[in-house]
């Protein structure tokens, strides 16, 4: 099982870093607009380790972008959107 660590650096982005086999550290911007949206009852850093949770079903978190704004998960997990504010 992954450890996923969260950290709100300020202006809307997140530090995560996820222990697993090997070790990665990611940078997630979030809309607060896109966030309210998507999960409206959950706190962006929560709603950053849902999606890494729902990320590490799916893939190991060596293939997780290195970088990215929160919305490009739903370009390669369609379903993203649908599940994550439940």
């Amino acid at each position: 099982m992954s450890e996923i660590r969260v950290a709100d650096t300020g202006e809307n982005v997140f530090e995560v870093v996820v222990e697993a086999a090997s070790r990665t550290v990611h940078q997630v911007r979030v809309d607060p607009a896109y966030a309210a949206r998507i999960a409206p009852d959950v706190e962006p850093s929560e709603l950053v380790r849902r999606s890494f949770e729902f990320l590490l079903e799916r893939e190991p978190n060596t293939s997780i972008l290195r970088s990215f704004e929160l919305p490009v998960i739903a370009r390669y997990f369609p379903e993203y959107e649908s599940v994550i504010g439940e």
